[in-house]
C-alpha cells in the first residue's frame, strides 16, 4: 500500500498542519488514511499507554484508533537516550518498518511523519532520510521561512532522495518575500528539477496563542479579566519607550500583547485603552489599583511574570513561532490553507491514487 513521508528541514516547520491538510482532503476523496510517527519526541501517557503528543493529536483528528506503541514505535525518553548514546540501541528499523507493515493494511494511503528535521534521529540510525530509504517511501519535504528559506538543504534533499522527492511545500512566506521567491528562487527550484507543491502564505492567526496558553508558557498567572484568557495573541511589542513614541508602533499593531515593566502605569492604560489582546506586566510588580479596575471593565486580561521585560521577549518570540497546532479554529484555519495554497490533486495523482 502507498504511504507518504512527511519531512521538514527543521523542526516547528508545520508538518502537522500539512499533514493534517493532506489526510483530511484524501478522507474526502473516500480515501482510507493510515497515520505513523516513527519517532516520537514529546512522550506523554494517555490512558496508561505511553506514546507521543502529536501522534496522539493527529490519530485523534484523523479520526483514528490505533495502539500508541505501534503508531510511535520509537518513543524519545531518557532512558532511550542514554541507551542510544552508549550504543545499546536495538534493531529499531525492523520495528518502524513492522509498525508500517501493520498501519498500511486495508490503508489507500499511510502518511509517515517525521520528527524535527530530516537528520534529527540520526545519532540513533532513525533519521528521516533512513526512514524513506528502508520504507521507499515518495516524500515531501517542508521549509519554513525564517529570514530565508534553506535552499540548500532543499537541494540536498534532491540529490539524497532522487526521484523519492515528490517536492516541497514553502510555508510561512511573507508577503514582502513574495517578489523574492518568485523571480529568483522559483527559477533555481526548477533547474535543479525540484517541484514546488505549494506556497502557504504567513498567517497571523496560524502563529497566535490564547492568553491562558501564554501564561502557562511564559510561568505567568492572569490576575485579571480571567473570562477574557481565550483571546488570541498575534504578535507582541514592548512598551519600554516613552508613551508617544509607544503610541505610535501600537496603532500599526493592534492584536499585540503588550510586554511592559509593572510600574509603567502610563503605558500599561494606552494599551488597555487601546484594547491590546492582553498586557504582560514583568518583574513580578503588580499594577496599580486604577490599572486593574480598567482590565476588568475593558475585559483585558494582565499577566504578571517574575522575568525582566527582555528575557520574557525572547521567550515570547520563540513561543510564537513553535506554539503547537492545535486548538479548533486553528485546525479548520490550517486545514483550509493547505487547500488553497497546496496542489493537493497534484499530489494524489503523483501518489497513484
Amino acid at each position: 500500500m502507498p504511504g507518504l513521508y512527511i519531512g521538514a528541514t527543521s523542526g516547528y516547520s508545520g508538518k502537522n498542519m500539512i499533514a493534517l491538510g493532506i489526510g483530511l482532503w484524501m478522507q474526502r476523496q473516500g480515501l482510507k488514511i493510515g497515520y505513523l510517527k516513527p519517532v516520537g519526541a514529546l512522550p506523554i501517557e494517555k490512558d496508561g499507554k505511553m506514546g507521543d503528543e502529536d501522534a496522539f493529536f493527529m490519530q485523534q483528528t484523523l479520526g483514528l484508533e490505533q495502539d500508541p506503541e505501534t503508531v510511535t514505535p520509537v518513543l524519545v525518553t531518557q532512558d532511550f537516550k542514554v541507551k542510544a548514546f552508549t550504543g545499546e540501541c536495538e534493531d529499531l528499523m525492523a520495528k518502524i518498518h513492522s509498525s508500517y507493515d501493520t498501519l498500511s493494511q486495508g490503508k489507500d494511503l499511510t502518511l509517515v511523519a517525521g520528527s524535527g528535521s530530516m537528520y534529527s534521529g540520526k545519532y540513533c540510525n532513525v533519521d528521516g532520510v533512513s526512514v524513506v530509504n528502508e520504507l521507499n517511501l515518495p516524500t515531501i519535504v517542508i521549509d519554513r521561512f525564517d529570514k530565508e528559506f534553506k535552499y540548500d538543504y532543499l537541494a540536498i534533499m534532491r540529490e539524497t532522495l532522487g526521484d523519492k522527492l515528490l517536492g516541497v511545500i514553502l510555508n510561512d512566506v511573507p508577503q514582502s518575500f513574495m517578489d523574492e521567491l518568485n523571480n529568483l528562487l522559483m527559477p533555481f527550484f526548477k533547474r535543479s528539477g525540484i517541484d514546488v507543491l505549494g506556497v502557504i502564505p504567513r498567517d497571523p492567526l496560524l502563529g497566535a496563542i490564547k492568553v491562558s496558553d501564554l501564561a502557562d508558557r511564559l510561568g505567568g498567572k492572569v490576575i485579571s479579566a480571567h473570562g477574557k484568557s481565550d483571546r488570541v495573541v498575534e504578535n507582541f511589542l514592548i512598551g519600554t519607550m516613552q508613551v508617544e513614541n509607544f503610541l505610535t508602533h501600537f496603532k500599526k499593531h493592534r492584536n499585540s500583547a503588550i510586554i511592559v515593566g509593572g510600574d509603567r502605569s502610563d503605558v500599561q492604560l494606552v494599551a488597555l485603552e487601546g484594547d491590546c489582546p492582553c498586557l504582560i506586566l514583568t518583574g513580578n510588580l503588580y499594577p496599580n489599583d486604577i490599572i486593574l479596575t480598567r482590565s476588568e471593565v475593558l475585559e483585558i486580561p494582565i499577566i504578571i511574570v517574575r522575568e525582566d521585560t527582555f528575557s520574557v521577549a525572547k521567550k515570547m518570540e520563540a513561543l510564537l513561532s513553535r506554539h503547537k497546532f492545535r486548538d479548533q479554529v486553528k485546525i479548520k484555519q490550517g486545514t483550509d490553507v493547505v487547500g488553497q495554497h497546496v496542489n493537493l490533486p497534484l499530489i494524489k495523482e503523483r501518489l497513484g491514487l
